[in-house]
């Protein structure tokens, strides 16, 4: 009887286990989900419509389908091409005001980090 309590939980762990492995792999597989990308979005700018919201869905997913299409060796080029067609069509689906927030903070990520200059100083 006490070994089969030390099996059901030792099973139960292991499942436990194998579960968080494989939700922190699609974490780092996928990125974040398309509703954290319209959060993070909604920090920079503010509330966005439920138009706003389906638009920029849609282009999140389209963009990670073409990703999934990239090969790795091809990756690092065809990332930062993919990234911008985003940003510009996420720019262009937001109304003025937000497209206005959303461009100075996407400007401002890009001038704050420095991005790639340290590696040519």
């Amino acid at each position: 009887m006490k070994s089969l309590k030390v099996i059901i939980v030792a099973v139960a762990l292991s499942v436990m286990a194998s579960a968080t492995v494989a939700q922190a792999q699609e974490r780092k597989k996928g990125g974040m989900s398309p509703e954290q990308q319209i959060a993070q979005i909604e920090q920079q700018v503010g509330s966005l419509t439920d138009a706003e919201k389906k638009k920029v869905t849609a282009i999140f997913e389209k963009t990670r389908e073409a990703m999934k299409g990239v090969s790795k060796e091809s990756r690092k080029e065809e990332m930062p091409k993919m990234m911008k067609k985003q940003s510009d069509e996420i720019a262009a689906a937001l109304t003025p005001e937000h497209r206005e927030k959303y461009l100075a903070a996407m400007a401002s990520k890009k001038g704050g980090s420095g991005g790639g200059k340290k590696k040519n100083q």
